[in-house]
């Protein structure tokens, strides 16, 4: 009968994945400098505070869709171009600072267990 040995292996510390409201900020925040608006500007034609929009852009505050279809139609841009440039984004961080998507920080801080058979 094989001999059956567990062997710990190392564990892999990931890098947890970006924010949503982070993401958002950020590629909201470039659209407005893109387009050399202030956040003044944006937050008058969306119809929201200047300090919750910044919040927003921060990524301090999570926008509701609402707030999120408003700031969007103030800056022209698609709600669809939004959610496509933030998925861009998102992968760019996870694939070019060589860590893959945790699927959960739980998951991604319990250690890895390897199985080596011997005959």
């Amino acid at each position: 009968m094989p001999k059956l040995t567990l062997v710990p292996t190392r564990r892999v510390r990931r890098r947890p994945d970006p924010l949503l409201r982070d993401v958002l900020g950020a590629v909201l925040r470039d659209e407005r400098l893109a387009q050399r608006r202030t956040l003044s500007d944006v937050a008058a034609s969306a119809r929201v505070s200047l300090p919750y929009l910044s919040e927003v852009e921060r990524g301090r505050k999570e926008p509701s869709s609402e707030v999120l279809a408003a700031v969007c139609a103030a800056l022209g841009l698609a709600l669809v171009d939004l959610l496509a440039r933030s998925g861009t984004l998102v992968t760019d961080l996870t694939t070019t600072t060589g860590f893959a998507p945790a699927a959960g920080a739980a998951r991604a801080s319990a250690p890895t267990v390897s199985l080596s058979i011997a005959a």
